[in-house]
């Protein structure tokens, strides 16, 4: 036992690798190892030689374990500072910054700010209103009959009224038209506002939405006609677009205009995309026409003396056309990837002398 002691020990302390040190554990203390076999022959010894060599060979391989254990720790300290030596680093270098991203500006929110701009330069002031509206201001004040389709609860949200309440409910307003009558209640004539908001209809698919986005437009004055109405469709899309186009008014019919009309812009189809002033196709893009008598009066003016124009489009629609977004409903799905995609810089302000959003 004395000399598998100093054996052992010896090549233990001389391994230069974790490979020498396991194999010498086999050799040692394995199954078939020196001193797992001279434990076997413990039970060939008589009683009084086993209380001897017992308590020796046990306490040889425990002392042996341990320097394994001792070898393999001092192994791996020795090849984690040889690690450490080879692969250094400075802790005291600053740490990489995280990519960072500031917000952007929605795509509706921008194209507000754009048509705000064109308009405001050829004189009309943005004018607000209700979202909730009560029927006359939505309805009956803009000549809409009582038997129109948009009076029907499949077409507009209505809002509950109390039971025995007799009074017409109030509506999510189903276009900014409310917000003119407002405007000439409150100023007059003449008058030139704009009316950009929220407007809520009944209708979903990849071109409606429940909540959408409108501008409305409307002129009144003593000498305003269609030829001015043509005139600032014109300018206004030659500014949006950033090229010339031309107009096409259609005969149509809204009950809030007489005349009324139909507006679409000169455009051309190219492998399912839409190029906007050129080309010998026409897409419809608004409605329009002379604001009519009872509206006017409604407004508290005087369809005697005064006349006026008025036009509404929707702030989504030509957004997705300008922008190439194909879906409007994405444009509410709040998705990172898409905003980003989409999305203008905090800075880029649109203005007609700095040019429109880039």
């Amino acid at each position: 036992m004395s000399e598998l002691r100093g054996k052992y020990l010896e090549l233990i302390a001389g391994a230069a690798d974790e490979d020498t040190l396991e194999a010498l554990r086999v050799q040692a203390v394995g199954k078939k190892g020196e001193i797992s076999l001279k434990m076997r022959e413990l039970g060939k010894m008589s009683p009084e030689e086993r209380q001897v060599a017992g308590p020796a060979l046990n306490a040889l391989k425990d002392e042996i374990n341990s320097a394994l254990a001792a070898k393999k720790a001092a192994l791996a300290d020795s090849a984690l500072e040889e690690r450490l030596r080879a692969e250094w680093l400075d802790v005291t270098l600053p740490g990489r910054p995280a990519a960072r991203r500031g917000g952007t500006v929605h795509p509706i929110s921008q194209v507000t700010e754009e048509v705000t701009a064109i308009l405001a330069d050829m004189g009309f002031v943005v004018a607000e209103g209700p979202q909730i509206e009560d029927d006359w201001y939505n309805f009956d004040a803009l000549n809409i009959p009582g038997h129109h389709p948009s009076r029907q609860e499949m077409d507009t949200f209505y809002m509950h009224r109390a039971e025995g309440d007799a009074r017409p409910p109030h509506v999510l307003r189903t276009h900014t038209s409310p917000v003119q009558i407002r405007a000439m209640q409150k100023t007059g004539a003449p008058i030139r506002v704009i009316a950009p908001g929220r407007v809520y209809r009944a209708d979903y698919d990849q071109t409606h939405t429940p909540m959408f986005h409108q501008v409305e437009g409307l002129a009144i004055d003593k000498d305003i006609s269609m030829a001015n109405l043509k005139w600032v469709l014109e300018e206004f899309f030659s500014a949006y677009f950033g090229t010339k186009v031309k107009t096409r008014f259609r005969a149509s019919h809204f009950p809030f205009t007489e005349p009324s009309a139909e507006v679409d812009i000169q455009c051309s189809w190219e492998d399912g995309m839409v190029k906007v002033g050129e080309g010998d196709g026409w897409l419809e893009v608004l409605g329009s026409g002379m604001v009519h008598p009872h509206v006017l009066r409604s407004g508290g003016i005087d369809p005697d003396v005064w006349q006026g124009f008025a036009f509404g489009m929707g702030i989504d629609r030509i957004a997705m056309l300008k922008y190439g977004i194909p879906d409007l409903r994405a444009f509410f799905d709040s998705d990172l990837r898409w905003l980003r995609h989409y999305g203008f810089a905090s800075l880029d302000v649109p203005t007609l002398h700095g040019g429109l959003s880039r």
